[in-house]
């Protein structure tokens, strides 16, 4: 790219300010500072001293008397009286020394020197390292500390060789941006038809599915140059630096036209405006100053504005409406195909050994999004190394799993027996309460070795498939699936603990949606009670409703739980035998497959 001229403003404006300080500094603060040094007596005061012989040296000047002690530390200042008759004198005769300078001055030419050359020279030099500092930094930026400058990332003609073939899982969102790249190849053939290309294109989705990858493969597939910032990143400690950081990001843009602006995380300057006074003033020009600039008088020229954010209801309308970001391309969780074809693009970086089955992998990552299935990868990899192997197994994938689920094992925590006995029928009372109920997912794994995320054991269930939806049987069976290790507790060693705490938060949490959010309880029907905000950060729920409704609510969720609480309760009462049997073959083995569970649990 072109190297963009040196602004020479900054570094006159830093002169200009060294003057004036040291102008103010020689004025107004040297001189208050000598004053200073100077304590103001009455003429009586000086009287007496002079009588007591206590004045070290005198200075008489047109309008006041300059004296020191007897140390010559201090310098005393009193007015001049009309008995100055004799008054030599009496100085002479109490053993004052008369001084022509009681504060000695330095030569004319060494006071210019310190005062006025050498705050110069000094301010000089730091405001020229520090420049220089800045240029390393910043890669030939000579803006005074990068104020003002845009300090976006650039990559000319996809140097990082990111294409979509690289982006695996988002199909959809893959064609919705393949259109974006037709223009920048060939922009001809829609001016001919009279059709526009959308300025702004914003990519939402949760963390981790691949927002920001899938803006650098549009700008490898068009082969443009490609500018990369944060939003964060515009966002200064004075009012109107991210103003200026805008306009200097879009002046760039339009220099390398056709090319692509991505923006990460834009909610960060492009938050809804309430209107308040005393309001984020930097952050609303620097909003404003972006509006402008994507449909301002002046046109951007070829520039493509992507921007990603996990937050689109937060954003301002202005900035949302047509003519700005006009499409909103989703970019979702993959589904199964989506996450075992992510799995082999990722695979590529690693040795494997033998046939891996990255469809069983991809089923018991259900809900992974791209970030979490690199990360499986990778730990496979790492699990393999531990193991001292020198290529990854089917075995590291699913160990993987668990360690990105639950966390590592924990080889220091030692369980009692008797707590390892609970912990052991509480997962089989999981197990079992899912396998003796239709349209529940297939038990995959269950264990009793503690993780470092904090669980004593846990039970893997893995979907056959993609689930869109759920019915309310099914609703109601995985609240009884979670209580069933309680009621497993309780039914065979006569006692409850604190294991249960996490299923607990679970069962009320999958309660409460389905009667204030899915509309599934027969007193209130198709009516909700709760709004979900923040879709894609974990969607917390607001209530909507009086305090009277919130009342019965809550008593409907009790009774929902109850239900299905005392369902888990018979079915582990009817299956007692296998249940014990289940139990003690966990607590010697410590972890069982499904399969082995389910020959036991068939097993006449």
């Amino acid at each position: 790219m072109n190297e963009a001229k040196p602004n020479k403003k900054p570094f006159v404006l830093y002169v200009v300010i060294v003057l004036g300080i040291t102008v103010l500094l020689n004025v107004l603060i040297m001189p208050m500072i000598a004053e200073a040094q100077i304590i103001e007596v009455d003429y009586g005061t000086f009287m007496s001293m002079t009588e007591k012989g206590e004045i070290g040296e005198v200075q008489i000047q047109n309008n006041r008397i300059l004296f020191t002690d007897k140390s010559g530390e201090q310098i005393y200042e009193t007015g001049k009286m009309d008995d100055d008759d004799g008054l030599v004198q009496r100085l002479y005769n109490s053993g004052a020394k008369f001084s022509g300078e009681i504060i000695e001055e330095t030569s004319p030419i060494l006071s210019f020197i310190l005062s006025w050359i050498l705050p110069l020279v000094v301010f000089y030099g730091l405001g020229y390292f520090l420049m220089k500092r800045m240029n390393k930094r910043g890669g030939g930026n000579t803006m005074m500390f990068n104020m003002g400058k845009s300090n976006a990332k650039v990559y000319v003609k996809s140097s990082n060789g990111i294409r979509f073939s690289d982006v695996a899982g988002e199909d959809e969102a893959k064609e919705n941006l393949a259109e974006i790249v037709d223009y920048l190849h060939d922009p001809q053939k829609f001016r001919e038809i009279g059709a526009s290309i959308p300025k702004g294109i914003l990519l939402v989705g949760p963390p981790g599915t691949g927002k920001t990858m899938l803006a650098k493969a549009v700008a490898g597939e068009a082969s443009v140059p490609f500018f990369s910032m944060s939003g964060s990143e515009f966002v200064e400690m004075f009012v109107g630096m991210g103003a200026s950081k805008v306009r200097d990001l879009f002046r760039q843009a339009k220099e390398k036209a056709p090319c692509i602006v991505f923006i990460d995380e834009i909610d960060a300057i492009g938050k809804k405006r309430d209107g308040n006074l005393g309001g984020n003033d930097e952050r609303e020009q620097t909003l404003n100053q972006l509006l402008t600039e994507m449909d301002g008088f002046e046109g951007n020229g070829g520039v493509i504005i992507l921007a990603a954010t996990n937050r689109p209801d937060s954003l301002d309308p202005a900035l949302t409406r047509p003519g700005r970001f006009d499409r909103r391309v989703p970019v979702e969780l993959p589904d199964l195909k989506g996450r075992e074809e992510i799995l082999k693009v990722h695979a590529k970086k690693i040795k494997v050994y033998g046939n891996i089955d990255y469809n069983r992998i991809a089923r018991m990552a259900s809900g992974a999004s791209g970030a979490e299935l690199a990360n499986i990868v990778n730990e496979a990899a790492l699990h393999a190394v531990r193991a001292g192997r020198r290529s990854v197994t089917q075995m590291d994938f699913e160990e993987s799993i668990e360690v990105v689920i639950a966390g590592y094992q924990k080889k220091n925590a030692i369980l009692t027996d008797k707590e390892k006995m609970i912990v052991a029928y509480h997962e089989i009372g999981h197990a079992l309460v899912a396998a003796k109920q239709t349209h529940s997912a297939p038990v995959q794994k269950i264990t009793i070795v503690p993780r470092t995320s904090g669980a004593l054991g846990y039970t893997m269930q893995v979907e056959e498939g993609n689930r869109y939806l759920m019915t309310k049987v099914e609703l109601e069976n995985r609240i009884a699936t979670l209580t069933g290790g309680r009621a497993a507790e309780e039914l065979a060693c006569g006692c409850i603990t604190t294991g249960a705490s996490n299923d607990i938060e679970q069962a009320t949490k999958l309660a409460r949606a389905m009667i204030s959010r899915y509309g599934m309880s027969e007193e209130f029907g198709m009516v909700a009670f709760e709004a979900q905000t923040n879709r894609y950060l974990g969607g917390e729920a607001v209530a909507d409703c009086s305090a009277e409704t919130h009342s019965a609510i809550d008593r409907m969720v009790v009774e929902l739980v109850k239900k299905q609480y005392g369902k888990a309760s018979d079915i582990l009462r009817e299956n007692r035998r296998k249940l014990d049997t289940l139990a003690q073959k966990l607590y010697e083995a410590e972890s069982i497959t499904g399969d082995e569970f389910m020959s036991i649990l068939e097993a006449e």
